[in-house]
């Protein structure tokens, strides 16, 4: 990955002072960083932080539920969308909204995705391909490792994945066709970007950025040639210029046939 300029973080920049001093005096905190697009690439006017909190293993509930009451009494907080515990076996999710409908873009998005974690290897590893070079906040015991993940665990992976691609090609197409023919647009514009344009994009991807496999449309300018990426936004339903969904399925599946008979 090409060095990035450092992202401005200057709106944020209370919630970073807060992360660092909550976490010094709070013994089950281990590692806090920066990840997302801040560490990626692509950070913005419109872009949330994503916070990353490796803690004591088995305690992440008891870290999560206080933090949380520490961010509801020390922030003005909108709202918070909790992830379902379930999510996360080992760990707690939520996004921290500072504003009511971030979604209008009428001002600088000020939102926190913070996920807590239990220290394991698999946290603390950070295959700077897949994840940008983390910005640590916090990590007395040097507990974060830039490290590629697993390269027999990612060919695994992506064999797994690509025999799915693989099979499910032929019933794919059936289902967005019968969709079309029945006249049932909704769910033939849901089926054709499951089993036709979100195939395309993984086969792809597995070309192009295979630690980046399963990233599915997301990134799509930085991950992927300027012309393969514009070709796929071509396919996308509704893209300016595109031709009706009909008319880009057989088109879709078509370079599906393609990227098979290479991969």
């Amino acid at each position: 990955m090409a060095d990035l300029a450092p992202a401005d973080l200057s709106r944020y920049d209370d919630w970073l002072d807060w992360l660092r001093r909550r976490a010094a005096a709070d013994d089950d905190v281990r590692v806090v960083w920066v990840g997302g697009s801040a560490a990626t690439g692509g950070y913005d006017d419109w872009s949330d932080i994503d916070v990353e909190v490796l803690v004591t293993p088995g305690t992440h509930d008891e870290v999560y539920e206080r933090w949380l009451a520490g961010i509801r009494a020390d922030f003005e907080v909108d709202h918070v969308w909790e992830l379902p515990r379930e999510v996360w076996p080992d760990g707690r999710q939520c996004f921290v909204n500072h504003q009511a409908r971030a979604g209008l873009l009428e001002e600088p998005t000020r939102l926190v995705d913070l996920h807590l974690s239990s220290l394991s290897d698999e946290h603390r590893f950070v295959d700077v391909r897949r994840h940008g070079t983390p910005i640590v906040l916090h990590d007395p015991e040097g507990l974060v490792q830039l490290r590629d993940d697993d390269p027999e665990a990612m060919a695994a992976a992506i064999a797994s994945a690509l025999e799915q691609v693989r099979q499910r090609r032929a019933t794919g197409e059936w289902l967005v066709a019968r969709a079309l023919a029945r006249g049932h647009l909704a769910e033939a514009l849901d089926l054709y970007l499951r089993f036709g344009l979100g195939p395309v994009v993984r086969m792809l991807r597995v070309r192009h950025c295979p630690w980046r496999h399963d990233y599915g449309l997301r990134y799509l300018d930085t991950d992927l040639p300027p012309d393969v990426a514009a070709r796929v936004v071509a396919l996308v339903p509704g893209a300016v210029g595109a031709a009706p969904l009909a008319e880009l399925s057989p088109l879709c599946f078509a370079w599906y046939d393609e990227l098979l008979a290479e991969l």
